[in-house]
Formats: structure tokens, C-alpha cells, sequence
């Protein structure tokens, strides 16, 4: 595919621009959209209004994403709901260009977490493609997300600036090239110099139009990345950046201003397009975006927002209490965002009374987009001979739902089972839910027989790589992990880990903090747990080092390294399944949930 002309320009952090004019200075910067006889001096019209398409989450997601995963929910006039099958780059290309069509002034962004975590097609390649398809479907800046730094810094600069992998080397013939799209991290300082890892903003221009872009992701990112993913970086407060480089880029005569923030919020409901502004609607949108926001400086005009995979188009008011646009597309290429920015020529502005925005769905019904159609069967058949390989079959769906999840329980069942190969004294294994990507669906491809798990759908499930790890805690600690879960750092967003077969407690929702966890009901083979006596544990490396702010996880003792948790999924369902006798989906019942 030819690729449309490029008429932005990269303005460096230590670059100078010419300042607006006394006049520009003198006039609001907040009018209202219409027509107008210009300013002197300009032939076309004061107002001119800028397409901004964005999404956000894709977690390389190339082909449609299946199961619930590969679904949205739309609000009817009647008031009852419709579920769509929605997402796919072959479809998301072709609403993307079909979206551009008449708009002379279109931008394309995204909010974060373009890959990492990611299916085989793309996981496998060190996410090569889904930069590939990136590039074909004319992204123009993206902020960065906790899941570019799954690999580290290094990898993420690759992923910028193109080349071999440094073990993997080159998968094709031609040169990795990288993205011709800047990922901005803002936020993200090397420790040794102080300064932003990529650049930190971005600076969209066409004719006397100007659009800058300032990217960050969420400060907490080192508390859901494994250690090795953030060693050396440091993760600064959201808002206070924005703020910086939103005066920078004032300074530089960038009055229109658009912040890329990889967090988010919850809306009011999991409708795509829900009113989240309507009256009687209440608090649309709640959770971290909501305090970020209201800390940004007014002279920022819209926040694009990620990482919560949640759809919401919201106003929620800046530090002067106007309103100012902030969206979310869901995840994994089903939604994309539009949004229309009228850009005032006398002011270099955006006149933020008249801005609009709605979600839409990237239906299955539109014509595929050949150019990635291609991309898609390039790699596939690069993939195949590792994809396709059956691991395992199964009864049913084995959903990644619900606050125990069955896909969850299953991969705590593999990895005790695993542990106990390393250690027969393994008691119990604890499973992070961020780590379990998607569910196994009975027939998730036609080719396949029903019920057959491949390689491709368990790398799906489980992308990171992660070892599989043994530590030895008192019973004391293994209680006060289960109570990290809902407390500290996770009391607001609970993280409710995955427990084995065999281990069993209530979570009492009704309270708050630790006290949610019922100690006197944390059993293990129907014992009580032994607050002085020793339990052999299992979980991932992510877990072991503390991760997701449960900190007491990383305090154990006796360290044994296994290997990849992907493997031992593979491992269990080998042994635990065949076509005759498939694997049952686990009953989920292991948390007693008191609401």
C-alpha cells in the first residue's frame, strides 16, 4: 500500500519556535466554532476543524480477537443491549481509512499498550507485525504503555528505531525497520541521565495548523511490569509531566494541545456508548484518570486514556472547571475513537466549547483490508509450524471472566502441578489475573477439531514468559498476601489472585482493606492454615518479586527457578487431556464472594 503523505513535523524538546502574535495573544482562547471572515492575511477560514481518530490497547491483536474479548456491548434507544463481534486489523484498517475520507485534516493516535501481551502471530516476533501493521494503517504518534516496557527499554527502542532482535536476529529477509510513527514516554526517565527514555512530545502540523502531543504512561507502571522490564527507569507523576511539556510546547507557539495517557478510568456502564454525560447519569467515569484529569492544566485540550480496556467518551472538568473530552476505545482494535477539535487560526487554539467525540464499533461486516490480509498470511505461515501444534483439548469454553476466573484456577492447577515436579512438597499455587490474557473457547478456528487447544491459543492466554518460581512462606505471610490483595495499593482495584485446587477462602466485598479477607475461613485441603508452619508456594517470576503491590510475595525464601509458565500450561493439558477425555473448565469455586 502506498502510504498517504506525511505532513507532520518532529519538534525536539531543545528545538525553538517562533511565538504567536500580539493579536493571537489577545483573543480568547475558547470561541465559539462558526464561520468567520478570517484574519488578515489569511485566506482561509478562522475555524478549521481537525479529525482526531485514536485507540487504544491493541496488545497485537492482528486477527479478531475471539470470546468475549472479541465482543462490545451497544446501548439501544429501548434501553436493552446488543453484543457485536467487533475487532481485527483487516477491519480496523478499512473503518480507519474509510473514517479519513473527507477530512483533509485527520491525525491518528493512540493511548498505549500497542503491544506486549500479545497472541502467537504477533508475541512471537517480538511484535515486528503488529509495528508493520501500525505503520500500514498510518499511525501518527502514540504514547507509550506499561506493556512496551514488558521487555525492557532496549527492546522498546528497537521497536522505534528498527533492527534484528539481538538473539532472535531477523525473521524475514528484509531489515526490521521500526516504527515511522514516535512512541512518546514523557514520563519515563533513565535514572543516570534524568531524561525522558523516547521522545517526551510531538508536534502535528499542516499548513498554519499545529496539533501537540504529549504521551505518558501510568506512574505505577513499575508495580505491574516485571523488574527486569523497568530496571534502570524511573516513572514520574502523570499530570505534573503533562504540565511541564504542555508549557514547553507553549513556549514554542503550540497553543492546541492533546495529552496521551496510558490510564484510565471505569465507566458508569459497559456499554461502548453509554452517555456518561447525560443528566441523571451520575459519576459517568470513576478511578485513576478521574484525579489525573482534574490536575492537568487547562491549556491542554483533550486526554486520549488507555490501559483500563474500558470504552467511555466523558467530560470531566479541568483545574478551572471547564469541561474537557476524555476518551477510551476498549482494547484489542474493537473500538476506535473520533474526535472532532476545532482549531481557532487567530488564537492557535482549540475552541473546546464545540468539541465532539463518539466511539465506534469496528464491525466484521465491512470489506477486509488487503494490505493486511497479507501482512496477516505472511506471518501466520511463518508462525504455523509452532501455532498450529495441539497442547491439549478441552469439555467447553474455558472463560477469562469474573473475579475468579476458570482460565485462571486452570493455569494455578498446571503450575502446582508443575511445582510439585520440582518439589513434591509444593502445597499451593497463586496465579496474578493481569497475567491471564484471554480464555480457551471450544471452537476458537474452524480448521481445528472441536475442542483442540494449540500452541497459538495457550500463548494467547499467556504471552510474558514468565518462569514458574517456588518460595517458601509462614502461614502468617501466605494470610497476609491474600490480604494485600484488597488492601494498600490494591484497595481501590482489588487483585484478586488465582488460588489452586485445594485452597479455599471468603471475600468478604461488604468490608474494606484486609479486613475483606475472612482469616478464620482461609483453609488449604480443608485444613486451617498454620500462621507458624512453613507452605511451599508457586507463582510466576512476576509474582515472586512482588508484583501487582502484593509485596509479601516477594519476602519468600528457598527460590527455585523453573521453567516458562507457558510450558507447564502445555505440560498439564498434555497430561490431563485427549480427545476422548478433554479437560473440564474449573467450577470457579474456590472464593467464597460476599457482596
Amino acid at each position: 500500500m502506498r502510504r498517504r503523505r506525511r505532513t507532520y513535523r518532529l519538534v525536539a524538546a531543545a528545538a525553538g519556535l517562533a511565538t504567536v502574535g500580539a493579536l493571537a495573544a489577545a483573543l480568547p482562547g475558547t470561541a465559539t466554532a462558526g464561520p468567520s471572515k478570517g484574519k488578515p492575511g489569511h485566506a482561509s477560514s478562522r475555524y478549521q476543524d481537525v479529525q482526531l481518530l485514536s485507540f487504544n490497547d491493541l496488545h497485537g491483536n492482528l486477527e479478531p480477537p475471539s470470546g468475549s474479548s472479541g465482543r462490545v456491548t451497544e446501548h439501544q434507544e429501548d434501553g436493552t443491549t446488543k453484543t457485536i463481534d467487533a475487532g481485527g486489523v483487516e477491519y480496523l484498517a478499512t473503518h480507519l481509512r474509510n473514517a479519513r475520507d473527507g477530512h483533509k485534516y485527520s491525525i491518528t493516535a493512540a493511548g498505549g499498550d500497542m503491544v506486549g501481551a500479545s497472541p502467537l502471530i504477533s508475541g512471537l516476533f517480538h511484535d515486528e507485525p503488529t509495528i508493520e501493521a501500525l505503520n500500514k494503517l498510518d499511525l501518527d504518534v502514540t504514547s507509550v504503555g506499561n506493556h512496551e516496557f514488558d521487555e525492557g527499554a532496549k527492546e522498546l527502542a528497537r521497536l522505534q528505531n528498527g533492527g534484528c532482535h539481538p538473539t532472535a536476529g531477523c525473521y524475514t529477509d528484509k531489515k526490521f525497520e521500526g516504527a515511522d510513527f514516535p512512541y512518546l514516554a514523557a514520563n519515563v526517565l533513565d535514572e543516570k541521565t534524568g531524561r525522558p527514555i523516547l521522545k517526551p512530545y510531538w508536534v502535528w502540523k499542516k499548513k498554519d495548523v499545529k496539533v501537540g502531543f504529549i504521551g505518558v504512561t501510568l506512574e505505577d507502571t513499575p508495580g505491574v511490569v516485571s523488574a527486569e522490564g523497568v530496571k534502570g527507569l524511573k516513572f514520574k507523576d502523570e499530570a505534573e509531566t503533562i504540565n511541564k511539556y504542555a508549557k514547553v510546547l507553549q513556549r514554542q507557539g503550540v497553543k492546541s494541545i492533546v495529552a496521551l495517557i496510558h490510564e484510565g478510568g471505569a465507566p458508569a456502564s459497559q456499554t461502548y456508548n453509554y452517555d456518561c454525560d447525560a443528566p441523571g447519569a451520575g459519576d459517568g467515569i470513576s478511578g485513576p484518570i478521574v484525579d489525573i484529569a482534574k490536575n492537568i492544566t487547562p491549556s491542554v485540550d483533550a486526554l486520549v486514556t488507555g490501559h483500563t480496556h474500558a470504552a467511555y467518551v466523558c467530560t470531566i472538568p479541568d483545574p478551572s472547571g471547564k469541561p474537557r473530552m476524555v476518551t477510551s476505545a476498549a482494547s484489542f482494535g474493537r473500538l476506535y475513537t473520533d474526535t472532532t477539535l476545532t482549531y481557532d487560526r487567530w488564537t492557535g487554539d482549540i475552541a473546546r466549547t464545540s468539541v465532539k467525540s463518539a466511539n465506534h464499533v469496528v464491525t466484521r461486516t465491512v470489506p477486509k483490508a488487503t494490505d493486511m490480509t497479507e501482512l496477516i498470511s505472511r506471518w501466520n505461515t511463518l508462525a504455523a509450524p509452532i501455532g498450529n501444534r495441539a497442547i491439549g483439548h478441552i469439555s467447553a469454553d474455558i472463560p477469562n471472566a469474573g473475579t475468579e476466573s476458570p482460565m485462571g484456577d486452570l493455569i494455578a492447577d498446571a503450575q502446582l502441578a508443575y511445582g510439585r515436579q520440582l518439589d513434591p512438597g509444593t502445597d499451593l499455587a497463586l496465579m496474578n489475573p493481569g497475567g491471564v490474557r484471554a480464555g480457551l473457547t471450544y471452537a476458537a478456528k474452524g480448521t481445528e477439531g472441536d475442542g483442540v487447544v494449540t500452541y497459538a491459543e495457550g500463548f494467547t492466554v499467556q504471552p510474558f514468559s514468565n518462569t514458574v518460581n517456588l518460595q517458601d512462606f509462614t502461614g502468617a505471610q501466605l494470610i497476609k498476601i491474600l490480604q494485600e490483595q484488597v488492601s494498600g495499593s490494591n484497595a481501590a482495584a482489588p487483585k484478586i489472585l488465582l488460588p489452586s485446587a485445594g485452597l479455599t477462602y471468603t471475600l468478604d466485598l461488604t468490608k474494606t482493606g484486609a479486613d475483606r479477607i475472612v482469616v478464620d475461613s482461609v483453609r488449604l485441603n480443608g485444613a486451617a492454615v498454620d500462621p507458624a508452619a512453613t507452605y511451599r508456594v508457586a507463582t510466576n517470576s512476576f509474582l515472586a518479586g512482588g508484583g501487582d503491590g502484593i509485596t509479601t510475595l516477594g519476602q519468600g525464601t528457598g527460590d527455585l527457578v523453573g521453567t516458562d509458565d507457558l510450558a507447564a500450561l502445555e505440560q498439564y493439558l498434555t497430561a490431563n487431556s485427549s480427545a476422548a477425555d478433554p479437560i473440564e473448565p474449573p467450577a470457579a469455586n474456590r472464593i467464597t464472594i460476599v457482596q
